[in-house]
């Protein structure tokens, strides 16, 4: 009997798993700097700040604000204005709020974003097979409502349910927001459950730790990978490997 039909639902990480960022941080931060006469901001340093200014935000207001009761909008002006500041550019309030709504709407649409090209089948392929699809992510209420669905990704026809951290208040790699996706699926033991992501720390050991299935994709060949495989977790490069291995393991 293969793995395929002990299951009754398949969980996914969304970036790195389904979708990937296209180009660099760098080159929007620079599109909405020109976008109002500004030079480009050096690429480097707007990078360099911004993973600080994200790690100190994500510390200080988890889940994108969530139990502060802070609006999206407020969380992310904080953190970007912090990762310029950081890159060495305290542009005044006038300007930076050109420049930060240019930014906010660009990352609240699908333009720096490509889905891979094996997403969208495999995810009709585990509906086909009658399972149930949900999605894992910490992420904001915009993956949720707008990007994935600009991706083609879209509840009730690639995806069932969704547990995003913005909007649960709980965030990878919490064993709860697996909890929260079984409940999701409708109270299913996790043995029926397989979860897909990319990452060690945030998808396969917590998903693992609640009894779910777990493997990881290696889509950027990680150097990491070797360290995963030997610690035992199934690592494969693509979902076309993912779909052939469901319905090869016994």
């Amino acid at each position: 009997m293969s793995i395929l039909s002990k299951l009754r639902c398949i969980t996914f990480d969304v970036t790195g798993t389904l979708i990937a960022y296209k180009g660099e941080l760098g080159d929007y931060y620079c599109m909405a700097a020109k976008s109002i006469g500004l030079p480009c901001p050096d690429y480097k340093r707007v990078h360099e700040g911004f993973k600080l200014a994200y790690t100190e935000m994500a510390k200080k207001y988890p889940c994108f604000g969530y139990a502060a009761k802070m609006p999206n909008i407020v969380w992310w002006k904080t953190c970007v204005r912090d990762s310029f500041i950081r890159a060495g550019y305290d542009y005044d309030e006038e300007t930076f709020e050109k420049v930060f709504r240019r930014i906010y709407s660009t990352f609240g649409s699908s333009a720096p974003y490509t889905i891979f090209p094996d997403s969208q089948p495999f995810l009709r392929w585990v509906h086909e097979k009658g399972l149930k699809v949900g999605i894992v992510s910490n992420a904001e209420y915009r993956y949720k409502d707008v990007i994935l669905p600009a991706l083609g990704l879209n509840q009730g026809t690639e995806w069932d349910f969704g547990v995003f951290s913005g909007l649960e208040g709980v965030e990878k790699p919490n064993p709860r927001i697996y909890e929260i996706a079984l409940e999701r699926a409708g109270n299913i033991a996790p043995e029926e459950v397989l979860h897909i992501g990319d990452s060690m720390r945030k998808d396969y050991l917590p998903a693992k730790g609640v009894g779910m299935h777990a493997l990881l994709l290696d889509r950027f060949k990680t150097p990491d990978a070797i360290e995963w495989s030997k610690s035992g977790a199934t690592v494969l490069p693509d979902l076309v490997s993912v779909q052939e291995w469901l319905t090869s393991q016994n």
